[in-house]
């Protein structure tokens, strides 16, 4: 509570502030729960992204979502992922509703958005744009950033490839962030015949069943915990 004391005795009232007081009170009440002992300090990341982080076509606890969380609490982390996963959400939606998604508990933020936007056609510098508007956000506010992308297809040219390949390790790169180049990088390493075999996608193609989000989130979880080591602890 001298921490909580402290920050209103001195009148701060700053975003930063208000997630540390946050914290720090919640920390206070595991270490006075039963038993006495103090507890690790939960941290919250907040996964903002389309159909691909929502969960589209699958059961509640099979999405992006509940096995990373799921993953990451075997292996210790004191995490409680926030899905703010919108289908069919393109960068310009993300960048439009990211600053009320960026609540005072927010520790952590996981931005995978752009596949909408290539599915679209939409030109990649648009959709920098929008990505780079949403981390300078992010940043701004002293949050640790992972940026997760995917592999841009060829079909409106190598030159538009191009352009969005280069945006995850470019701007991961401005902002320091933890960089995933392609989500589904581990289902596009599987031949056609074994993805079909091992029933990683779901009928379009386009969304990985349960065990493809299983998959995904063996090689995701490393980055998201190496985001997560970057959490600043509560004074």
């Amino acid at each position: 509570m001298s921490v909580i004391w402290a920050c209103l005795q001195r009148g701060s009232t700053g975003y930063g502030v208000r997630r540390r007081l946050g914290k720090a009170a919640l920390a206070g009440i595991f270490a006075l729960g039963i038993g006495g002992g103090a507890a690790a300090e939960p941290v919250t990341l907040l996964a903002v992204g389309d159909s691909l982080t929502q969960g589209y076509g699958l059961d509640p606890d099979q999405g992006l979502v509940p096995q990373l969380q799921g993953w990451l609490r075997t292996r210790g982390a004191e995490v409680t992922v926030i899905n703010a996963g919108v289908s069919g959400d393109t960068t310009s939606g993300g960048r439009a509703r990211l600053g009320w998604s960026l609540t005072p508990e927010i520790d952590a933020v996981m931005i995978a958005l752009g596949g909408n936007d290539m599915l679209r056609g939409q030109p990649p510098a648009q959709a920098r744009a929008n990505l780079d508007a949403m981390l300078s956000e992010v940043t701004a506010r002293d949050l640790p950033v992972a940026l997760v992308g995917l592999k841009a297809p060829g079909n409106y040219g190598p030159d538009w490839q191009a352009g969005y390949d280069a945006i995850w390790p470019e701007l991961g790169a401005k902002y320091g962030a933890v960089v995933v180049p392609d989500l589904l990088a581990p289902i596009a390493a599987k031949t056609p015949e074994a993805r079909a075999a091992e029933g990683l996608m779901q009928a379009d193609n386009i969304h990985p069943s349960a065990s493809g989000v299983g998959l995904v989130v063996d090689a995701l979880g490393p980055k998201v915990l190496e985001l997560l080591e970057r959490v600043k602890p509560a004074p």
